[in-house]
């Protein structure tokens, strides 16, 4: 057992450690020379009011206590054990590979694109070049979309798994220990790639395997079981249990299930816009006025607001953040956002999306499972239109386009390949802008200045998740219909984020293990 205490602090006062530990002793009524060791446990900022402050828990050992640490991660030899089938080395992917490693069985991972050393030069090419290579793009290749998602580790899904063990393993493979402490973790985007690299060399070192530029193109089934797959049109190999973690912007995986008679189902997603504000401006509103204290980071925001039926929310906000050509294929433009791990940059940036159901939409019928997907297409493929058929954005300037008027000039923005003025109201949907004007306004009144006319909309947002469900049995978590499938992550609809995709990876590897224990 351990004795925990909550304490608050001014935001300089935070390094100062020898104070935090007085402060903490003397709320716990403890002396120094009652305890063994101590830490801080968790660190939030509260912003809420003034003064603003540092919320601390703090974890004591007193001397007749053993502080147990066990080490995060332990492999196994698995050169020769049972065979597991991975697709996608997304985080799903590679956490699933990680605990298969640790449970003794061997992850064999397929990903469509390259690894991260190499998938960099065809990031550069979208940016620079405005080409896209629909195999290795910001959403393919080894670490998935999570890799330049900036390392964002925050989840509200506490009940799905063991969230501590998933950032423990990000730690293990080398990201900064205060991932454990802070609130909201985040890692970075400049250094996912060394992490994820660590990950795969540590599956390949217990015996698994992982093989990039191999995209499935085929899936066996015999008797409604797995039995195998077609990799690039070529090779086929031979599983009976097969976990599909292909992330959410995999489309030719969700119309190869449908052409194979497995069911698929329309899902729920959100569509929007990124906006970026200096990030100076968001500092000032959220510490009060206070936008240079050197004690803190640069503020983020949450914002959710219910217009006309729908609901209208901030997703993925990036602070010191820059936005990031997200297409997978050439005739599409989509956003999203990441930042560096010091968050340094000028701008910040956020998705504001609208929530959409299949029942929303003009083409809904309950037998078409593509009703959200065709939807999310149509625009990501009007807006590359409107921009001229390049990796350009159309842009707006916020108050511009609440009063529908054509934004003729533009502060400077961090999205690399360029904006176009383009009048967002006629590009997007009504279902969309309507409710996107609404809510920006509202916005500006729950944050004093949000809603300002230096602020840019880049459109669209439309990866916040996956607009299709692969329904899977919620007891064994193998598809509904066919045994051995196991549709997992955000592709499949079972996640929304890093670290939920994580855990979604460790039990469906978990369902596997038990189901062959019962076999």
């Amino acid at each position: 057992m351990s004795t925990l205490v909550q304490i608050s602090i001014l935001p300089r006062q935070q390094e100062d450690t020898s104070f935090i530990l007085e402060l903490a002793l003397q709320k716990a009524k403890l002396r120094g020379i009652d305890i063994k060791d101590w830490r801080i446990r968790k660190r939030s900022i509260d912003a809420r009011r003034e003064p603003i402050k540092i919320n601390l828990q703090v974890e004591f050992w007193l001397n007749d206590e053993q502080r147990i640490q066990v080490p995060p991660f332990i492999p196994k030899d698995v050169s020769n054990k049972r065979e597991i089938a991975i697709i996608g080395a997304g985080p799903a992917g590679l956490y699933a590979a990680l605990r298969a490693v640790e449970a003794g069985f061997k992850p064999i991972i397929f990903e469509r694109g390259k690894d991260v050393r190499e998938r960099r030069r065809d990031l550069a090419a979208i940016n620079k070049e405005q080409t896209v290579n629909p195999e290795s793009n910001y959403c393919f290749g080894e670490g998935g979309a999570g890799t330049y998602s900036d390392g964002k580790l925050y989840t509200r899904s506490k009940k799905r798994g063991n969230v501590l063990k998933a950032i423990e393993w990000f730690v293990h493979f080398g990201a900064d220990p205060d991932i454990l402490v802070d609130a909201h973790p985040h890692i970075g985007t400049n250094k996912l790639p060394k992490i994820i690299t660590a990950m795969r060399e540590a599956i390949i070192a217990a015996g698994g395997q992982v093989h990039f530029n191999a995209k499935m193109t085929d899936v066996i089934v015999k008797d409604n079981a797995i039995s195998g797959i077609q990799i690039n049109d070529s090779q086929t190999y031979f599983f009976s249990e097969l976990i599909l973690a292909t992330g959410h912007s995999a489309r030719d995986i969700f119309y190869l299930l449908h052409k194979k008679n497995i069911t698929i189902e329309a899902k729920p997603f959100a569509l929007g816009v990124r906006v970026e504000h200096q990030q100076q401006l968001i500092d000032t509103i959220q510490y009060h006025g206070d936008g240079e204290n050197p004690y803190l980071p640069p503020a983020s925001y949450a914002l959710v607001e219910q217009v006309d039926g729908l609901g209208v929310y901030s997703f993925c906000m990036c602070p010191g953040g820059i936005i990031a050509p997200c297409a997978t294929n050439q005739q599409e433009v989509v956003t999203n956002g990441w930042s560096p791990s010091k968050r340094n940059n000028p701008y910040a940036n956020s998705g504001i999306v609208v929530s959409v159901s299949p029942q929303d939409l003009p083409n809904y019928t309950p037998e078409n499972p593509f009703v959200c997907l065709e939807f999310q297409q149509e625009v990501e493929k009007t807006c590359w239109e409107a921009a001229g058929k390049t990796q350009r954005v159309p842009a707006q300037r916020m108050v511009d386009f609440v009063e529908g008027n054509i934004s003729k000039d533009f502060p400077k923005t961090s999205y690399q390949p360029g904006i176009v003025s383009v009048d967002l109201n006629v590009v997007l949907p009504k279902l969309i802008t309507k409710r996107l004007q609404k809510a920006f306004v509202a916005f500006g009144k729950k944050m004093k200045g949000y809603y300002t006319n230096q602020a840019v909309l880049h459109a669209p947002e439309s990866r916040t998740s996956s607009p299709v469900l692969i329904p899977r049995s919620k007891d064994t978590l193998e598809h509904i219909d066919i045994k051995g499938l196991y549709p997992c992550g955000e592709g499949a609809g079972y996640a929304g984020g890093i670290i939920s995709a994580a855990i979604d990876g460790i039990n469906c590897v978990d369902a596997i293990v038990k189901k062959l224990k019962l076999s």
